[in-house]
């Protein structure tokens, strides 16, 4: 049980990660538990989460991070995992929902809508359900954010990307609606928690640069640098954020 007292920022905030095991979670944790976060996170594939979470720990010298699988796919499943963190910790301050998935085609006419089916339930469905999920316990935290990460192409869809710019697109319009919802249910004059959207063009990490020494991954966002503007989404009050696209590339 997190006993401490919290009053906002990253100190001491329990911060839930969706999709935690890929080189950007990983990033996520890593970044997050050196600021003194108590970090739960969360994949689907079993030895991703146990690899990022033993990761974390060690990069910040032991610090509070958890992994448990959660069937993000399952509405019911995401909120019985944010009501075990509330149980847990007594306070849920975040959920940084990092589910992704790419499907394209060489062409408009190429697209096959099995590619929509699938992305549909990736970066739709596990939004909804995590947002679902967290929003009121993020309403009780005197810190609550909600943070998606999307891509450019929600908001320039390319021929050969149509079912993954709708699917992006459809993600940041729920998440906004959710922004919408934390200021008209807010007690005072502004909202107490914020709905965020960081829009990358594409993710680099250090593995993708050693396959690919000759690349130049122009107007890619490097995982470090994401998980740096995902912190300081708890630096900027809620009036600032809540509601909001922040733009990690070049806007199109």
């Amino acid at each position: 049980m997190t006993t401490d007292t919290y009053t906002g920022g990253l100190d001491g905030a329990v911060i839930a990660v969706a999709g935690a095991g890929g080189p950007a979670g990983r990033a996520v944790l890593h970044r997050l538990a050196r600021s003194g976060a108590h970090v739960v996170a969360a994949d689907a594939d079993p030895q991703r989460l146990a690899d990022a979470v033993d990761g974390a720990r060690y990069e910040a010298g032991g610090s509070d991070v958890t992994g448990e699988v959660v069937d993000l796919f399952d509405l019911d499943s995401a909120r019985a995992w944010a009501e075990r963190i509330e149980k847990d910790h007594g306070r849920v301050d975040g959920l940084v929902h990092l589910v992704g998935g790419w499907r394209g085609s060489a062409s408009f006419p190429e697209t096959e809508l099995s590619d929509w089916d699938t992305l549909e339930k990736l970066l739709v469905r596990t939004a909804q359900h995590t947002s679902l999920a967290f929003h009121d316990g993020l309403l009780r935290s005197p810190g609550g954010r909600y943070v998606l990460i999307s891509a450019s192409g929600a908001s320039a869809p390319t021929a050969g990307n149509a079912a993954y710019g709708a699917a992006k697109a459809a993600a940041e319009a729920w998440t906004l609606a959710m922004g919408d919802s934390f200021r008209k249910l807010a007690p005072g004059d502004g909202p107490v928690a914020a709905a965020v959207i960081l829009v990358v063009k594409a993710l680099v990490h250090d593995e993708m640069r050693a396959q690919r020494p000759n690349a130049k991954f122009a107007g890619f966002t490097d995982v470090r640098d994401l998980a740096e503007a995902v912190a300081d989404v708890w630096n900027a009050s809620p009036e600032e954020v809540n509601g909001t696209r922040q733009w990690l590339t070049p806007r199109p």
